[in-house]
């Protein structure tokens, strides 16, 4: 399969596709039925509305969640749309409504990603509302086929959720097996030495936000709907999809471990065939395990065609050779590193032949007594609509606050430039601009900045398709085919590529407004100029109060340091606990989780402070070096948790060291450097690491496979040590508001 045909089934097989098919159909429903068959434009338009207003928020997720957001959101916008319908009489009125209506609106993303679409797709409503005028009676008929609209599709929604649960778990997996995927082809490349380092771990860090992403969409989505108790049975392909979460999180953390010092095996290793053949291991699995996630999405058996048993013999043959040439006593760290990489790739390959028996139903049984109990429940993500946080935020130290004063600005400069005070003739139209800024305008100035560049681009290139188009089509239904593939497009590129769903999105407007006006080809010329106006406005008024990123990273940075903190805490308690494997301890996979998530949180933030100004950037060596250094100390974590799971009991100079390297990073918290040289701590912790194996080895109270761990565990440690050192020197000089 060439690499476009597999991009391609994976789109089309994704819930990306998926949803925007679900939410095109939901949407377009009420408008074909009330056209249609009763011949009632407006209000067919107007239920249509109101569903695609609640479509905004049907992103997938928990059926819980997503029930009560699209309930929310049908009564929200149903009452935005009402206020904005009797106040459209009325110029000032109008003005001072939708300025007001903005601002509360925008308010709602202190509820998070969620509460921002919700209010999004309130101001959607409100634009779509005020381009003509309601008397009261057509107000309330109004505002009663929009909520209409809107419960339909929640009704819809819910209902094909029920019929395609099974789908949507499926989904959810295969989309964080794709993103390990992608992980492993970056891992791969660590062992190419025509790679740059630095410009790897790049990649590699955004690659693993993503998995973060995308984990934890899964977990919600798995766990929250496994049954609360034994007696009440699981549906087998639930139990099944569960199996799959675990094994990919395990796959994800091995691969994650795969880390060693990748200078020292380069510079060790240079010209030497093992990097080509750990490259070549890496790659393949990556191949794999895309494989197994296509597999999934098309609800297929699959089985292992990718055979990684040479590139596995061939490191064994040259690991054997390094040994007859006494390697291991010239170069015992390169060694160990070495030994420990493949150990982990080998155990990556294992859980893959786990995942390729996962998809197959036979394996269905096998998790039948899974039930969500306390435990699990502290995994999942929580909903709090509290309305004390939004008066929390009604100050000008809060950034959503700021966002909300921000596109009130904009919104009132749109609203009078286009108002008929200035132009008598309505070259310009409110609404559309209107529409422009609250699309464009986000809480972080450079998401806005990217979205304002997209939407114009996409907004011009949809016009000129929609004018090519009509141009050269008079055929009613190819019309109609584009108009529905447009609007199934538009949703479902949203998250991927939003220069393209705004292409889509603009054509659908566009052939919607030529089946209520036909021949009038005028309005795709006036939807441009709008769309340029609203773009320079949102522009302009991303510069007034703007909230710096740097001014938001310091507690991002402070939690992905105390996440790794109590990762290591929790990876020491696995020692004498008697757990075969780290995964198995509850606390262990919890803090794991915990890493990912506040590592992630911190290198997407760390990520849009380098798309702003230069002059609005902070300590950028500092925080770049603190990004790789949090996820290379995480890596080692978890490649040391292992062998703490075998030892029998923590040897006095280990614990002693491990209490020093949770201080260094309680440290780096805190942002308190050292009096003391880096160089002269690290001797200090290494020689007592490697006291510990030398008693070890004298004292004779341990077998041979135990002084190996040990060994194995010390080059874990001087690795946590230095990278530690690391986190907490670039903490104390990095210059970030408090």
């Amino acid at each position: 399969m060439d690499y476009s045909t597999k991009n391609i089934k994976k789109f089309v097989y994704s819930h990306y596709f998926y949803g925007g098919v679900r939410q095109a159909l939901g949407a377009l429903v009420p408008a074909m039925v009330l056209l249609g068959l009763f011949d009632l434009p407006v209000l067919g338009l107007a239920a249509t509305f109101g569903a695609m207003c609640v479509s905004i928020v049907d992103q997938p997720g928990p059926v819980r969640h997503r029930k009560n957001e699209m309930l929310g959101c049908a009564v929200l916008g149903a009452a935005t749309a009402g206020i904005t319908a009797l106040a459209t009489p009325y110029a000032w009125g109008l003005w001072f409504t939708v300025i007001g209506l903005c601002f509360f609106l925008s308010l709602l993303s202190v509820f998070g990603r969620k509460g921002g679409l919700i209010g999004f797709a309130c101001m959607l409503l409100m634009t779509l509302t005020m381009h003509s005028a309601f008397t009261p009676g057509q107000a309330l008929l109004h505002t009663f086929v929009t909520i209409a609209g809107g419960l339909w599709y929640t009704g819809f929604s819910l209902v094909v959720t029920r019929l395609q649960w099974y789908r949507q778990e499926q989904q959810a997996i295969a989309a964080c097996i794709f993103a390990s995927a992608e992980y492993l082809e970056v891992k791969a490349r660590f062992y190419d030495p025509d790679v740059k380092l630095e410009d790897n771990y790049q990649q590699l860090i955004a690659r693993q936000a993503a998995v973060a992403e995308q984990q934890e969409a899964a977990r919600d989505v798995v766990l929250r709907e496994l049954p609360r108790a034994v007696s009440e049975g699981m549906d087998a392909r639930r139990g099944r999809m569960f199996k799959m979460f675990i094994d990919i999180v395990d796959l994800h953390e091995t691969v994650v471990a795969v880390h060693t010092d990748y200078e020292l095996l380069r510079r060790v290793f240079a010209g030497s065939d093992l990097l080509v053949f750990f490259h070549d291991l890496l790659h393949k699995l990556a191949l794999d395990t895309e494989a197994v996630g296509l597999a999934i999405t098309q609800d297929q058996i699959t089985h292992r065609h990718i055979n990684v048993k040479a590139e596995l013999r061939a490191i064994e043959y040259e690991i054997d050779q390094l040994k007859k040439a006494d390697f291991p006593k010239l170069e015992p760290e390169a060694y160990t590193a070495l030994i420990w990489t493949f150990r982990r790739a080998r155990n990556a390959a294992k859980i893959l032949d786990r995942l390729h028996r996962d998809t197959d139903p036979a394996s269905d049984g096998e998790a039948s007594s899974l039930k969500m109990d306390a435990s699990l429940r502290r995994f999942l993500s929580k909903q709090d609509f509290s309305p004390a946080r939004i008066t929390s935020n009604l100050r000008m130290s809060s950034p959503i606050f700021r966002h909300a004063l921000r596109v009130t600005l904009a919104v009132a400069i749109g609203m009078t430039l286009s108002s008929e005070w200035l132009i008598p003739h309505h070259i310009m139209h409110s609404y559309w601009i209107v529409l422009t800024i609250v699309v464009i305008m986000k809480p972080g100035f450079s998401l806005s900045k990217q979205r304002n560049i997209q939407r114009l681009t996409g907004t011009l290139i949809g016009c000129a398709l929609v004018l090519a188009l009509l141009s050269f089509v008079d055929n009613t239904f190819i019309l109609f085919a584009a108009m529905m593939l447009a609007a199934v497009m538009g949703n479902s590129l949203v998250q991927l590529y939003y220069l393209a769903s705004a292409t889509f999105n603009t054509t659908f407007v566009l052939l919607a407004f030529h089946f209520i006006a036909p021949g009038s080809l005028s309005v795709i010329g006036e939807r441009a100029l709008d769309t340029v106006v609203g773009s320079v406005i949102a522009l302009g008024c991303s510069y007034f109060l703007p909230y710096w990123e740097y001014r938001l990273i310091k507690p991002t940075v402070q939690r992905a340091i105390a996440a790794n903190r109590n990762y290591l805490t929790a990876s020491q308690q696995l020692v004498a606990t008697g757990v075969a494997q780290p995964a198995d301890d509850f606390e262990y996979r919890l803090a794991r989780k915990n890493v990912h998530i506040a590592f992630g949180n911190f290198a997407n933030s760390f990520y849009r402070m380098m798309l702003e100004p230069r002059s609005k950037q902070r300590s950028v060596a500092e925080l770049n070096n603190l990004v790789i250094q949090n996820h290379e100390l995480a890596a080692q974590i978890g490649a040391a948790a292992p062998l703490l799971a075998t030892l029998p009991a923590m040897p006095a100079q280990l614990a002693g060291v491990t209490r020093r390297i949770e201080g260094i990073l309680d440290d780096a918290v805190k942002g308190t450097p050292d009096t003391r040289e880096d160089t002269e701590v690290l001797r200090e912790l290494a020689r007592d690491l490697d006291l510990a194996v030398a008693d070890a080895e004298s004292a004779g109270a341990v077998d041979g496979d135990t002084v190996t761990t040990l060994r194995q565990l010390v080059f874990q440690l001087k690795q946590m040590a230095k990278t530690s050192l690391s986190i907490r020197r670039s903490a104390a000089f990095a210059r970030l508001p408090a």
